[in-house]
């Protein structure tokens, strides 16, 4: 164990010093072709906007100055005439012994592929002799300079591949290794780095495969010696790596389980995701910024009638677009995906069209898709057929239009039950006052000024009907009543003869407190006396049903002091000594319909409050010391008093 081991690990120690080596062969490649990338875009530039020779001439030495590997840089025209020349300031005109003409087929052949492929090339690489004895191995790159698709020239720019070694391959290599390019049989053409030493040399060659030229570059590194390992260092080696291989198993074991839980929790979270999708109404729809469609769930394609297959990958006009809003769809995709405006929170309603050709309406809520980095990266869409909610909106507007027709025929009963409600005081006034002058003609002796007076009131009740049956009609079609400023003495005179009648029936003392200086009340007249007639009479009728004994009735007005608004009120109580509200009868007071008289019909409050209510005040009731109830309303009052 111990001789393989040795073995082993000089192995492995060898394998690590070749990985390295081609590792960096790896990275110095990939420099190199960086380097030559970004010259070549730099070239570019360099005839760009059409510059004169002299500023073509200066722009060309100040990139030789920062670029060592060029030698030279021309500017040629498109038979391959020189029209303006630089050469670098580093050494003397490589061309300067022999001439530049020794160079012309290299030059040729390079712009001959560069035209033939419409880019730039590279020439096979060739040797320049100089002055000193020795020599150079240069590289010519082409670059064709088209304008309009008709060629104006070229830009030959010649390489020395040793300073392109020097310059690209980094000069950190040189110190431990040594890089070079080679032919594909071996031939070395230029060299960097020290000179090979020691026993072991390792050494790693990748393929430069440029436009019209193909090298290989070479990189060799070396040891001194062969690893040096002793037995009392193998043993504690052999027992330190047993302790850390139970270590690693142990580390793997649990590296194992912990990936296979992560695992399954992500196919559990996939599938969730998957059911929650399957199984939304909801469509989802995701879109690139280019427009494409990228995700579609299984709900959006039962919406369109297309497939997944049918809708990935397709932008503008997309399959479920009507042919006839197509140019619609598609500026208002370019605005959205422009960013010039955001979607409404709310959504936007637009039409799709499924499969078959039917078109229906869907609401479409859109937000920005954001990646793990925080970069929008698309669109997604929420998408809501909502044709079944146009189609319960219609026939809700239907079946509204029904209530309304029902409406106006329960109006009409309504009305006519408040017609006989209110209508049953005026009419039993004049039955009175008729029975009474009838009463008096049979008597003789009976004084033309009595009949007279009973007469007056008839027609007073008449004319009070007449305008109870307008009120009401009004009342009932929510039109505006007719306001009027009305002292609130003459509201309560009005009603006095028949609130007095009803208390000599009923034995009830009338008490009525108006002090002097009060302002005009703002009011629909009638309605207000029939809410103070309405009152009066119920607290009177609940003290002769309680048989209280010296039964009183206190109708007060008070004004109220201003607000802030500057708005004046006058607040009507009508107070008994009734045997008051029970508790059960206070939640249904108001209610329509609700009463506690065997003939009443349950609509005198309801109306009262609702009359109050359309003149901006309220109803209210209360208790009243030591018993009864007070019921209190109010009503908008002039801004002056007269």
């Amino acid at each position: 164990m111990l001789v393989t081991l040795v073995y082993l690990a000089a192995r492995y120690e060898a394998s690590v010093a070749q990985a390295n080596v081609e590792r960096d062969v790896a990275d110095a490649l990939s420099d190199i072709r960086s380097g030559l990338t970004r010259n070549v875009q730099e070239l570019q530039a360099l005839q760009s906007g059409q510059p004169t020779r002299e500023q073509w001439r200066a722009e060309a030495d100040r990139l030789l100055r920062s670029h060592r590997e060029w030698v030279r840089i021309e500017w040629r025209g498109p038979r391959l005439e020189l029209v303006q020349g630089a050469d670098t300031l580093f050494r003397t005109p490589v061309f300067a012994r022999f001439g530049r003409e020794n160079s012309l087929p290299e030059v040729q052949q390079a712009c001959a592929t560069a035209t033939r492929i419409s880019s730039h090339a590279y020439a096979r690489s060739h040797f320049v002799p100089q002055a000193d004895g020795l020599g150079m191995e240069l590289m010519e790159l082409c670059l064709p300079q088209v304008e309009a698709g008709r060629l104006v020239g070229f830009v030959v720019a010649t390489y020395s591949l040793a300073d392109l070694l020097a310059t690209h391959a980094g000069p950190q290599l040189g110190k431990s290794q040594e890089i070079s390019f080679t032919e594909a049989d071996g031939t070395r053409l230029a060299m960097h780095g020290l000179a090979r030493r020691g026993r072991r040399v390792f050494s790693a060659q990748q393929l430069l495969d440029l436009p019209g030229n193909t090298m290989v570059l070479r990189m060799d590194s070396w040891r001194r010696s062969e690893p040096d390992l002793f037995p009392n260092v193998l043993t504690a080696l052999v027992t330190v790596m047993s302790i850390a291989l139970v270590t690693v198993l142990f580390m793997l074991g649990h590296d194992t389980r912990r990936r296979l839980r992560v695992e399954q929790d992500l196919a559990d979270a996939l599938a969730f995701r998957k059911a929650m999708e399957d199984s939304l109404v909801t469509g989802l729809r995701a879109r690139d910024l280019q427009g494409r469609t990228t995700y579609v769930n299984p709900a959006f394609c039962q919406m369109v009638g297309f497939s997944p297959d049918e809708l990935m990958g397709k932008g503008a006009p997309a399959p479920y677009w009507p042919p006839e809003r197509a140019e619609e769809y598609r500026k208002r995709q370019e605005v959205r995906l422009a960013g010039r405006n955001a979607p409404p929170r709310e959504g936007y309603e637009s039409v799709f069209m499924r499969k078959n050709g039917t078109r229906f309406p869907v609401l479409v809520i859109e937000a920005p898709l954001i990646n793990a980095q925080g970069l929008q990266t698309g669109w997604m869409s929420a998408v809501l057929d909502i044709s079944e909610q146009r189609r319960v909106e219609e026939l809700s507007r239907a079946s509204q239009e029904r209530l309304q027709a029902t409406a106006r025929l329960a109006t009409v009963g309504e009305m006519a039950s408040l017609l006989s409600h209110e209508l049953n005081q005026p009419l039993a006034a004049i039955s009175s006052y008729a029975n009474g002058s009838m009463n008096l003609l049979r008597h003789e002796g009976v004084s033309a000024g009595e009949l007279q007076v009973a007469m007056a009131r008839i027609a007073e009740q008449a004319d009070r009907a007449g305008r109870v049956i307008k009120s009401v009609h009004d009342f009932v079609r929510r039109r505006d009543q007719a306001r009027e400023a009305v002292a609130p003495q003459a509201l309560i005179d009005a009603i006095l003869p028949l609130m007095t009648l009803q208390a000599h029936k009923l034995g009830v003392r009338v008490e009525i407190r108006t002090p002097e200086g009060l302002p005009r009340a703002l009011c629909d007249r009638t309605m207000v006396e029939q809410v103070l007639l309405n009152l009066a009479r119920n607290a009177m009728q609940a003290m002769d049903e309680a048989r209280v004994p010296n039964p009183e009735l206190l109708i007060q007005v008070r004004a109220t002091s201003a607000s802030e608004s500057g708005k004046r009120w006058l607040e009507f109580s009508v107070a008994d000594r009734g045997p008051g509200i029970p508790d059960e009868v206070k939640k249904q007071l108001f209610t329509p319909f609700f009463t506690t008289k065997e003939e009443g019909m349950g609509l005198g409050l309801s109306l009262c409050r609702t009359v109050i209510e359309q003149h901006g005040g309220g109803l209210l009731f209360e208790p009243n010391a030591p018993q009864g109830t007070i019921f209190r309303f109010t009503l908008p009052a002039e801004a002056s008093a007269p």
